[in-house]
């Protein structure tokens, strides 16, 4: 296992099957990436909402990459090990006008900037706002040539936006090209679900995955593996499905079908069964509403749901 460290120099703000990669790994390796906040380093810890208003939005979803990993071929799935991601100290949150859950309500645009301790920030006080930094874009070349705007996620991942993804799940993404073309950016510190305003707390971040081929099983759209969590005591982490549609009951139908598929050929129910199950034991959430025309649903079941084989 080699580890291979990428600086946020080595960037891009389009997917594009087309760009070369900017490192080739072998599966099983680490990628160490340096990730610009999602303005592309246009916003600064002393920026105003002058200069908020006066940046280049195409440079939006400046992300680092694309990784190659040697092994890689479309249907192949790519299992990415979240291990670390790290805030720089600073932040952004801002509202946009025309954009947001409430655009109606707030036109004018607005910047505040925070300043990030290890685990929390007090710069909106009197709250204390807890951190659990995470990459709010993680994904793979999608299969159509061409470049694509990174706002919009996919079964490819992208730009998800689930506040989940953070240091000990393990995601896994389905393959649509040689190599798999990983990339990822678009750091938050923080982040509530739904992200309603356009942004969580935006940063520059360092994050490390271990990348791994898996050809042992296929996906459709995205799937995690979370942690367990310390209370209760029995919690054994769990499986977390991940969809994304113009329509939110698209979206929710789309992770409702992947929980049945699953649990029917892992655990040999039938499909009338895990149907039943999921009615009484999946959580539904919207992680985003803001990358339109996308919306995001995640659906978690616990793992204790079967403490015998986890």
């Amino acid at each position: 296992m080699r580890t291979h460290h990428i600086p946020d120099s080595r960037n891009h703000d389009r997917w594009n099957n087309a760009l070369p990669p900017v490192a080739e790994i072998e599966s099983g390796d680490v990628v160490v990436m340096d990730c610009l906040d999602s303005s592309g380093a246009q916003m600064f810890p002393s920026a105003t909402v002058e200069d908020f208003v006066r940046m280049d939005r195409g440079k939006i979803h400046t992300i680092t990459g694309p990784v190659f990993v040697k092994g890689a071929m479309p249907g192949d799935v790519l299992q990415i090990d979240i291990r670390r991601v790290d805030h720089k100290g600073w932040g952004w949150t801002s509202i946009i006008q025309g954009l947001g859950s409430l655009p109606e309500r707030f036109g004018n645009p607005h910047l505040f900037l925070w300043k990030l301790e290890g685990d929390h920030s007090d710069s909106l006080a009197p709250a204390r706002v807890p951190l659990a930094p995470f990459l709010g874009i993680v994904g793979v070349a999608p299969p159509e040539p061409g470049e694509h705007r990174t706002r919009p996620p996919g079964p490819f991942g992208g730009n998800l936006d689930v506040k989940d993804l953070v240091p000990g799940v393990t995601l896994y993404l389905p393959v649509f090209n040689e190599g798999a073309l990983f990339s990822a950016g678009d750091g938050h510190a923080a982040q509530g679900d739904g992200e309603v305003c356009i942004n969580g707390i935006e940063a520059p971040m360092q994050a490390e995955f271990r990348l791994t081929v898996r050809k042992d099983f296929r996906l459709d759209e995205p799937f995690a593996e979370l942690p367990p969590r310390r209370v209760p005591a029995n919690d054994l982490g769990s499986w977390a499905f991940i969809a994304s549609a113009p329509n939110a009951m698209d979206a929710a139908k789309n992770v409702i079908h992947h929980a049945i598929d699953f649990l029917v050929a892992r655990f040999g129910l039938t499909p009338e069964l895990a149907y039943t199950l999921c009615s009484v034991t999946l959580d539904l959430r919207l992680s985003q509403i803001v990358n339109t025309p996308m919306v995001t649903i995640t659906g978690t079941l616990a793992k204790s749901l079967f403490p015998k084989n986890p």
